[in-house]
Order: C-alpha cells, then sequence, then structure tokens
C-alpha cells in the first residue's frame, strides 16, 4: 500500500486562494453541502455562484443584532408576521432564484399559514435588511464590497419583495429597494450632531415600524 504524505511547510502555503474563481454548484449539492458542513454560511446565487461567508466581526455582529432587535421587537408588539435573523435561509429555486440568508427579514403572518420553515423558507420574504461589513483591510471577501450587495438587493426586487433596505454604516447611507423602482439613497447628513437621526419609514409593508440608524452609526 502506498501512503501519501503532506510535505512539510508552512500553513500558509497550503491555503486554497479562490479569490478569483466562481465557484457554481447545483441546489442539490448546496443542500448537501449546507448538512455536512452546519458550521458554515453558505448562499447559492441564481446562477448557482457558491457564496462562502467567513463568520462576522464584533462589529458587524452587533450592528446586526441591533437591527434585527429592531424588526423583532416591533413584531412582538404588533403580531403581524414572522421574523428571521442572518441564520434563516430562502429557496427561491422554483423562481428562478437562489438560496440566499439576508441579514434580517420578515414575513407577513398570513403569508406563512400552512408553510413548513423547518428547512430552508420557500416563501418570498415583505421585508428584508442587508448590512455592509465594515471595510477595515485591503483583503476582502466579495460579500465585503458594495457592488455585489446592490445586485443581492436587486434580486430580492425581482421577487417580488416588498421593502428591502441596504445599510452602508461606511457612507452613513441607506439603499430603498421596492418592485419596479429605481432604488432611493437617504443619506445622512455629514454632521449629525445637532440633528435626529436618520430614521426609515417601513409603514408601507410594516404598519408603525420607523427603523432608526442612531445605534449604527
Amino acid at each position: 500500500m502506498t501512503t501519501a504524505t503532506a510535505p512539510q511547510q508552512s500553513v500558509d502555503t497550503l491555503l486554497l486562494d479562490v479569490t478569483n474563481a466562481m465557484l457554481t454548484v447545483t441546489p442539490e449539492h448546496f443542500d448537501q453541502l449546507c448538512i455536512n458542513n452546519p458550521d458554515l454560511r453558505l448562499e447559492l446565487t441564481k446562477d448557482g455562484e457558491l457564496i462562502v461567508m467567513a463568520p462576522a466581526g464584533g462589529e458587524s455582529s452587533e450592528k446586526n443584532g441591533d437591527l434585527f432587535g429592531e424588526v423583532w421587537y416591533w413584531n412582538r408588539q404588533t403580531d403581524l408576521g414572522r421574523a428571521f435573523d442572518s441564520s434563516g435561509g430562502y429557496d427561491f429555486t422554483p423562481l428562478g432564484g437562489g438560496k440566499p440568508a439576508p441579514d434580517v427579514s420578515w414575513i407577513e403572518k398570513s403569508r406563512l399559514d400552512g408553510v413548513k420553515i423547518v428547512g430552508f423558507i420557500p416563501v418570498v420574504p415583505d421585508f428584508v435588511i442587508e448590512l455592509r461589513s465594515p471595510l477595515a483591510q485591503a483583503e476582502l471577501s466579495a460579500t465585503d464590497n458594495l457592488k455585489p450587495l446592490q445586485e443581492k438587493m436587486k434580486e430580492y426586487q425581482r421577487l417580488g419583495v416588498k421593502l428591502g433596505l441596504l445599510v452602508d454604516p461606511k457612507s452613513k447611507q441607506v439603499e430603498i429597494y421596492r418592485p419596479g423602482q429605481e432604488a432611493e439613497v437617504l443619506k445622512s447628513p455629514a454632521s449629525i450632531a445637532s440633528l435626529a437621526p436618520l430614521e426609515i419609514d417601513c409603514n408601507e409593508v410594516m404598519p408603525g415600524f420607523v427603523l432608526s440608524m442612531s445605534r449604527i452609526w
């Protein structure tokens, strides 16, 4: 029997650099990858591209928690639907989409009547939030760049998400996506010391819900 032995070298030289590579899998293989790798956060684009996301840094995790907390608290008070955090995945493949996991999402209660959500949620959410990660270093994954997130928001828009927010703490702005409309950009003033924080009125989809950016930047 022949045994192969890994060469004695530093760990760095054993890393696989896929920075400029596109990894594609079928929806079925994606499901199996999720089962086999429960500790990884994976997404699948509509084109079959596999997105592997590293754990969020403390700053992003805190901000994402604040955003989800705002939605969760409003929903607990109104009982109008069900809220999901960034670990909740969706299955849009029957609609020609992928299998994303928004940072925050919400679905009106009646739309989930009789729907099993043990696995990926097969219903397009009414509301989503995506949070742009801080650009702390030059070496960034594709998910940290703004353009891929904007494409992701346009895909939500195409699928029929009624209201989508792309929150960008770096530039202190929020891009608002609605079906059939150009994205609306709301930007905080350069100086907000004496001004009220930027607030996003989500009443059109979530009655009475106003999302404040006071804890995000």
